[in-house]
């Protein structure tokens, strides 16, 4: 991704203050929705008492002794937007007088759902996981995560290096597991990626394979997928004859990636017989294929994936104890999306980059709110096809809540003050966030809805807004 403008990094020396030991507040610059592809930043507030979020000139974080500004080039942000500032042991974020407002909400439930709608405000004070608006800026307060007194004050999204190929994270509780990965890769050990369907174990296990040194070619298999009666014939290979169809000699999936690695997906799933099999590979480290009589030497690092801890898998009598000993050198777990949404910035423009999406899209204010708010059951995976189908929807233009769908697009929202939404509320909150992106300027409004300036016109008189309001700072 791509720095909007020039960036200042400061390191904070002092570095005190967190409340308890070894953790700090956050506050997370997370997206700016008109240009996806603006890096991320993270502020730790330990030793700091004041934070100043306002639009500059260019990207700036600058931090001096208990204070840090935040500088912002977000046309609907004001010079002095907002201020989050400690008090009585916790934070309040206060609005300066914006021309916008400052919008505070979206916390999360046990279940991982959005808790609170969007509200303006002019004081309050921020709870554990509270989304802040400011212009097209989303900002994430957190309250209590790790702390490293000897890490920077800020990090830039623009200038940080990924622990690991392909997993770059501001998350402080994530980058200890991916400092432990890259700690553990050029190791012998074996390694046992914990964590739900679509965190990223795959993308996780090429990382350890790509540290490693490894010359071997990397491969996965999805033991899940494999037919009990066939997979020790994957696995393991087998001659010509050993059984009916078995037409020519098969080196199968361990002599394939001797000399490098070997991911076995989902391995909680393996039938009984294949996991004793496995036992006795990573015992002698050689395999016997299917109708051989002698075994063949393998040198193969194995990973094991699962989204089924396998202690409680050894626990319930499904998965082997000696098998389970044989594969924990070490066991990393990766959180779920809904546990590191200060990602979900850089990994929208990445996930959009991949998909093929030139020029990246903006999101309309509401779209990012649901976003930011949905559960991510699917994790990264779920928002990837997400974000795919979003753009095709989108043709080209900014995407909108109605391009997402229902299961992350949630319940309509509810109107500041309690009661059910009423009759055109979303539309009318659409255009009055382009409005305040192109100050007013009808056409600029018209270009980005995809429609004739003659409809906003019809639409600015239904709503009884005049543009003139949002012209300026």
């Amino acid at each position: 991704m791509r720095a909007a403008a020039r960036t200042e990094t400061l390191s904070h020396g002092d570095g005190g203050g967190a409340g308890e030991a070894g953790v700090s507040a956050y506050l997370f610059v997370v997206l700016d929705a008109r240009r996806v592809d603006t890096p991320p930043a993270r502020i730790a507030l330990a030793g700091i008492d004041e934070i100043v979020i306002g639009r500059g000139d260019e990207r700036r974080f600058t931090v001096s002794e208990q204070r840090a500004v935040v500088e912002l080039p977000d046309a609907g942000m004001s010079r002095a937007h907002a201020r989050v500032t400690r008090a009585f042991g916790g934070w309040v974020v206060e609005d300066a007088g914006s021309k916008n407002g400052t919008l505070v909400g979206g916390r999360r439930s046990s279940s991982g759902t959005s808790e609170s709608a969007p509200r303006p405000v002019t004081r309050a004070e921020l709870a554990d996981g509270d989304v802040i608006e400011v212009g097209r800026t989303f900002l994430l307060f957190r309250r209590a995560l790790p702390f490293d007194p000897a890490a920077p004050a800020v990090l830039d999204g623009a200038i940080a290096s990924p622990l690991a190929p392909g997993m770059l994270t501001l998350s402080p509780a994530f980058q200890r597991t991916l400092a432990a990965l890259a700690a553990v890769a050029p190791a012998a050990l074996p390694v046992i990626l914990e964590g739900e369907t679509g965190t990223g174990k795959e993308v996780a296990a090429r990382a350890i394979h790509a540290l490693s040194g490894r010359r071997g070619d990397f491969v996965a298999v999805n033991c899940g997928a494999l037919p009990a009666a066939l997979v020790e014939g994957q696995l393991f290979g087998h001659r010509r004859g050993a059984f009916s169809g078995a037409t020519e000699d098969r080196p199968g999936l361990f002599r394939a990636a001797d000399g490098g690695t070997l991911l076995l997906d989902e391995i909680g799933e393996m039938a009984a017989p294949a996991q004793a099999a496995l036992l006795r590979v990573l015992e002698q480290r050689e395999v016997l294929p299917l109708g051989a009589t002698r075994p063949v030497p393998v040198d193969v690092r194995v990973i094991a994936a699962t989204h089924r801890p396998l202690d409680r898998l050894v626990e319930e009598g499904a998965f082997r104890r000696d098998l389970h000993a044989r594969l924990a050198g070490v066991r990393l777990v990766l959180p779920p999306l809904r546990e590191r949404r200060e990602d979900l910035g850089q990994l929208v423009a990445t996930l959009l980059a991949r998909a093929g999406v030139a020029p990246l899209p903006a999101i309309e204010p509401r779209a990012a709110r649901a976003l930011l708010g949905a559960a991510w059951g699917g994790n990264v995976r779920q928002l990837e096809k997400c974000l795919a189908a979003a753009a095709v929807l989108a043709a080209g233009g900014a995407i909108t809540v109605e391009h997402l769908p229902p299961e992350v697009r949630g319940p309509a929202p509810a109107v500041p003050g309690g009661g059910a939404e009423e009759p055109g509320a979303a539309q009318r909150d659409e255009l009055v966030a382009l409005l305040r992106e192109h100050r007013g300027n009808v056409s600029a409004v018209a270009r980005a809805r995809g429609v004739a300036r003659m409809q906003v016109q019809r639409w600015l008189k239904r709503y009884a807004l005049d543009p003139e309001a949002f012209r300026g700072d």
